[in-house]
């Protein structure tokens, strides 16, 4: 059970409003209708999050099928983002918690006070904002690409975990 004011499994997602890499603001309301796959993670060029970021961009295939918007959010700088997407070649959005710092890893749950960065924790959305499922892992563990395609099959097929 999550604690009180941190959102759960059958719970809407919280609002939020973020810059791109490219500074596009992407709002929370902008999802309304199609799923989303919301990927916290903790720092843009760190060895984890490129590995787990770069299997992401292989399964943008399976997000496509099910109709599911790719979101990664860190506290980041968007121009630190725009730098390694360009690098990488991604083309889904790298969404930056930057200012104020970790608002809405806060909002979600997953801001590790101590260390300024987000936890390892993605929130998959239904069409109409309520959270099907939560994916977790340790700060230095990538979470399962496997895990990733389930949670597609899900959606695609209108269930919730």
């Amino acid at each position: 059970m999550p604690a009180a004011g941190v959102p759960g499994v059958g719970g809407p997602a919280p609002a939020f409003e973020l810059p791109n890499q490219y500074g596009e603001t992407v709002r929370s309301a902008d999802l309304a209708g199609a799923p989303a796959v919301l990927v916290f993670y903790p720092f843009a060029f760190s060895r984890v999050c490129s590995g787990e970021l770069e299997d992401l961009a292989r399964l943008q295939p399976a997000f496509k099928a099910a109709g599911a918007r790719l979101l990664a959010v860190s506290c980041d700088a968007k121009y630190s983002l725009r730098a390694w997407a360009s690098q990488e070649g991604w083309e889904f959005d790298l969404l930056s918690d930057f200012w104020p710092h970790g608002a809405a890893a806060r909002a979600f749950g997953v801001f590790e006070e101590s260390r300024g960065m987000a936890a390892r924790a993605s929130f998959i959305l239904g069409a109409d904002g309520v959270i099907t499922q939560i994916l977790r892992s340790g700060p230095d563990e990538p979470r399962r690409a496997e895990d990733y395609l389930r949670a597609l099959s899900m959606l695609a097929a209108g269930e919730r975990n």
